[in-house]
């Protein structure tokens, strides 16, 4: 691509010095050579090297040439011009006018001359071929060229054209499919939580006492905040070319407020600092923050009320460490043995379709809550987009180990 642009770019420059060099050498040889030949080749160059921006001057200073000292090149070169640019049929006719009235006065020069002079340009023979070589050649050729350049550049439009239908046609789509989701989570999700909210409310007027009525308060703090989150993503969904009025993202500012929230449904939380805390990255501060909220979320599902550990480490080599630990859920009481009394055996009935009663229990005993397996995947992703890792698994002594590690780094994490 850049040779070709290169070439371009400098075939003025050469076509100007072939016209020149073509229209120095006289028809009768170097021994004929005098000044006005030189000054002809020397103009017809100069034209020649302006023939892209207007042909016209070529085109004039060709005729005249060529009636005077039979010099040739220029108006080849014109007529090849002609052809790329004429388009309407007075301009063709005009110029083929020109043409006839050019090799008219050279036959007439060429007789009144005699000689040599004659032989070339004033008989019958001689001048056709030459109106076919010198201009008709060229012209046709010209012709050609422009509809070549007229087809490719209109089969770079229909690609374009294509090519921008199928864009809106995607962009449609994914509008479509935008509003669609936006729908069924306002018809499911919002709907749902709008429901945990109000009996949130309920269970609050109507608790029994104190501790019971704090729970259903942050039960419905927790809900109305989802609520809050959820309409925001829903305005995104719905309109993604438009800003939504967005609230403040939580950092590590708002990590104790998590805790505490964990704290109050009865999991052991105790957060550790290492290092010298600094100023993060809102980015790098939100990253840290979903990481130790998807764990905890995790805490809750499987381990139930086990005791958690959250650690924060800085350390000198730019790399926020983010570790959350949990012992694991106690193992559920078992009931003291009682013999049985000596019965009749019964017959064994077949076991009902569905779960087992107390499926989808912790082994602490609470319901576990469902959840999609997507959640440590979607923070590993969102790490590596950052430059960082996260490392989740089983610890050998029971209980759960989530590591993260974010690089502070970050471009545009200011």
């Amino acid at each position: 691509m850049q040779l070709s642009r290169r070439i371009d770019a400098h075939t003025p420059m050469l076509l100007g010095g072939c016209v020149f060099v073509a229209s120095v050498v006289p028809p009768e040889g170097l021994a004929l050579l005098r000044p006005s030949h030189l000054l002809v080749a020397t103009l017809a160059g100069v034209a020649a090297w302006y023939a892209r921006r207007s042909w016209w001057p070529l085109f004039a200073l060709g005729a005249i040439s060529y009636v005077w000292l039979v010099v040739w090149a220029p108006l080849f070169v014109a007529s090849y011009y002609a052809g790329t640019t004429l388009r309407r049929a007075r301009d063709v006719a005009l110029h083929l006018g020109l043409v006839a009235l050019t090799f008219g006065a050279s036959v007439g020069v060429g007789k009144a001359v005699g000689g040599r002079r004659e032989i070339i340009t004033a008989t019958s023979v001689n001048t056709a071929l030459l109106v076919m070589i010198l201009v008709g050649l060229p012209f046709v050729l010209g012709l050609w060229t422009r509809a070549r350049r007229d087809v490719l550049a209109a089969a770079r439009e229909r690609a374009d054209r294509l090519e921008r239908e199928q864009v809106m046609r995607a962009e449609q789509a994914r509008s479509q499919e935008r509003a669609r989701i936006a729908r069924e989570m306002h018809d499911v999700v919002a709907h749902r939580v709008s429901l945990m909210v109000l009996h949130a409310g309920a269970l609050e007027m109507r608790a029994p006492d104190v501790p019971t009525a704090r729970t259903a308060t942050m039960i419905g703090d927790i809900g109305r905040e989802a609520l809050t989150n959820l309409r925001e993503l829903l305005g995104v969904l719905r309109s993604p070319h438009q800003p939504a009025d967005l609230a403040p993202q939580p950092t590590l500012a708002d990590l104790d407020r998590l805790l505490d929230q964990s704290r109050a449904l009865g999991i052991s939380v105790r957060r550790h600092d290492h290092g010298m805390p600094r100023p993060l990255g809102t980015t790098v501060e939100r990253t840290a923050y979903r990481v130790v909220q998807e764990a905890l979320t995790n805490v809750h599902r499987h381990a139930g009320d086990a005791r958690t550990d959250v650690h924060l480490g800085w350390d000198g080599e730019g790399v926020l460490h983010v570790e959350i630990t949990d012992r694991g859920p106690a193992p559920a009481a078992e009931p003291p043995a009682v013999e049985p009394p000596a019965v009749e055996p019964l017959p064994v009935e077949p076991l009902p379709a569905g779960p087992l009663p107390g499926a989808g229990r912790s082994a602490s005993g609470r319901d576990t809550l469902p959840g999609a397996g997507w959640g440590l995947a979607g923070l590993r992703e969102r790490l590596e987009l950052l430059g960082g890792t996260l490392q989740a698994g089983p610890r050998p002594d029971g209980g759960y180990t989530v590591k993260a590690t974010i690089p502070t780094q970050v471009v545009g994490a200011s």
